[in-house]
């Protein structure tokens, strides 16, 4: 898969960022995928990204996979101001607490917050499901090409 061009924001306003929608599906226990959605800040350009999890059971788990890959991704894509919106609330409210105690989600949730606070200009927040469906179709797809031998999908809306 090739990566995908270095966006420039569009408008120079202090407020805009470009915003990540990230999101997660299962199927039965038996595999999981994620599905992250970038948008530039004029909401011209979008850029979707699916990935696959193999055997993660834990939803909350999942989320967070996600998330960290969405990170990663906006943060190889070259960009310092992004706002992250998903619909896993109880983990946004960890992420935004600095909340890290938890022994299963710890060490993930470690270190997205580190990641965030590397990048001052990235932050995390809710989003009802009704405001994430596009995050959750692009997981849906990657989801449904399970298995196969890529662990990574670009989409191109």
């Amino acid at each position: 898969m090739g990566s995908f061009p270095v966006l420039q924001p569009l408008c120079q306003e202090d407020d805009s960022r470009f915003i990540c929608m990230w999101d997660g599906a299962s199927r039965n226990g038996s595999h999981s995928a994620g599905g992250m959605v970038l948008f530039d800040p004029a909401r011209s350009r979008i850029l979707a990204k699916g990935v696959q999890f193999p055997q993660i059971d834990e939803p909350k788990m999942m989320e967070l996979l996600v998330l960290r890959e969405a990170v990663a991704w906006c943060v190889e894509c070259g960009l310092s101001e992004v706002r992250f919106e998903g619909d896993a609330k109880v983990l946004i409210d960890k992420i935004n607490q600095a909340d890290i105690r938890d022994s299963r989600l710890g060490a993930v949730l470690e270190e997205i917050d580190q990641s965030l606070c590397v990048h001052s200009g990235f932050s995390v927040r809710f989003v009802g499901r009704e405001n994430n469906r596009v995050a959750h179709s692009v997981a849906r797809k990657a989801l449904s090409l399970y298995p196969t031998v890529c662990r990574f999908f670009d989409f191109r809306a």
